[in-house]
């Protein structure tokens, strides 16, 4: 994995150890989070009529695979992520289903790709870890047919999404926690509309159109424990953490997180932009 780790080292080791561990043993309940974020991808695909679709960030497949079904007999998806524990999950789930998929193990701004080999480019959450997201975007449009789509979602402001922020607001007291450096790579790192256009016009993109977009998600509430204590910078934390300030942790926790608890189920509201443009090569 020479090619990721000479630029995003840091996400590299995160989402090839503790935190690619994490997704991949929550990966059913994360999947059920985050379902209705995969029907919006989807349904963009139906819409667009494509038959090359490239999925950035992908991780263990679910997106993918959602993809792969919109686009029927004739179409193809190629997944691409910087983590090999979750992409040999998302291979095994393709295999499985019997569809064709490809997948790479890259970091999507350095990768080599085929030029004008993609349709349509899409992401659930995976465009925020570059740690330069204007090389990022121009070489995913030199991936890209002229006149390519490109449909994303990204998180908006941590304070308009306070479930994903509860866990480090509770935990602050008790762990060392790294703090949230803004325009920093990771979850919330395109919560700034402006910037996050200005990264797309900067890397070559047009028609570039950027929309809030609320969105209830569900998870089990018996998985919610294994959420706040594997994922996200408390759950990589607590790994270090001896057993008194971890039962100190998850007891605040517990509360912390129950204003989202409704019976058997935890609900949140998910503040996120979908972000839409257009790749117009230069011999357009």
């Amino acid at each position: 994995m020479t090619e990721q780790q000479a630029t995003n080292a840091d996400q590299a080791a995160l989402w090839n150890g503790p935190g690619g561990r994490a997704w991949v043993d929550a990966q059913a309940a994360l999947d059920q989070l985050f379902k209705p974020f995969e029907t919006l991808i989807a349904d963009a695909v139906r819409r667009a009529s494509v038959r090359r679709v490239l999925d950035v960030g992908c991780g263990t497949g679910s997106t993918t695979l959602a993809v792969t079904r919109a686009l029927g007999a004739g179409g193809s998806a190629f997944g691409i992520d910087i983590s090999a524990p979750m992409l040999a999950v998302a291979r095994e789930r393709a295999e499985r289903e019997g569809l064709p998929i490809t997948f790479a193990c890259a970091d999507a701004q350095t990768h080599v790709f085929e030029p004008a080999s993609i349709d349509m480019i899409v992401s659930r959450f995976g465009v925020m870890f570059f740690d330069d997201p204007v090389r990022a975007f121009a070489n995913l449009r030199h991936a890209m047919r002229d006149n390519g789509a490109l449909f994303c979602i990204a998180w908006r402001s941590p304070a308009e999404n306070p479930f994903m922020t509860t866990a480090e607001r509770t935990a602050a007291p008790l762990l060392p926690l790294p703090p949230r450096l803004p325009d920093a790579p990771g979850q919330f790192a395109f919560a700034d509309q402006q910037r996050v256009q200005s990264i797309l016009e900067a890397a070559g993109w047009t028609d570039v159109d950027i929309q809030p977009v609320n969105v209830t998600c569900t998870m089990p509430q018996a998985s919610l424990a294994t959420y706040f204590t594997r994922l996200g910078p408390v759950g990589i934390a607590l790994q270090g953490a001896d057993e008194a300030t971890r039962a100190k942790v998850l007891d605040a926790l517990r509360v912390a997180f129950q204003p989202f608890v409704h019976g058997d189920d935890a609900q949140f509201t998910a503040a996120c932009w979908t972000i839409s443009a257009r790749a117009q090569q230069a011999s357009a």
